[in-house]
């Protein structure tokens, strides 16, 4: 990973950014794949950030599925438009932070 701060702070803008995005998806139905990826991406994000900020051995492994979770997850924002652009904006800034 490029730096662990960055890292860190990429993952709690992109937990927070999924946690919005899957209270839209739940307010205007039909949206599961997208709800199903945001909540998976979210949870990563929040144990990435916790892992890397105890200087875990896991950080690189947990960092690499951070990264996976993130491109999926803004692969699936991005076929949603303006609807969940900032969580797939926060996505990629996460996915380029957490690479090693």
């Amino acid at each position: 990973m490029k730096d662990k701060k960055m890292c860190i702070e990429a993952c709690v803008a992109c937990m927070i950014e999924c946690e919005k995005c899957i209270t839209m998806c739940i307010n205007m139905g039909g949206m599961v794949e997208c709800l199903k990826t945001c909540r998976d991406c979210a949870d990563i994000c929040a144990l990435c950030a916790r892992l890397c900020a105890r200087d875990s051995q896991f950080c690189d492994d947990i960092c690499a599925l951070c990264v996976k979770c993130c491109e999926a997850c803004m692969a699936e924002c991005e076929k949603h438009g303006d609807h969940c652009k900032a969580c797939a904006d926060a996505c990629k800034k996460c996915a380029e932070a957490c690479k090693m």
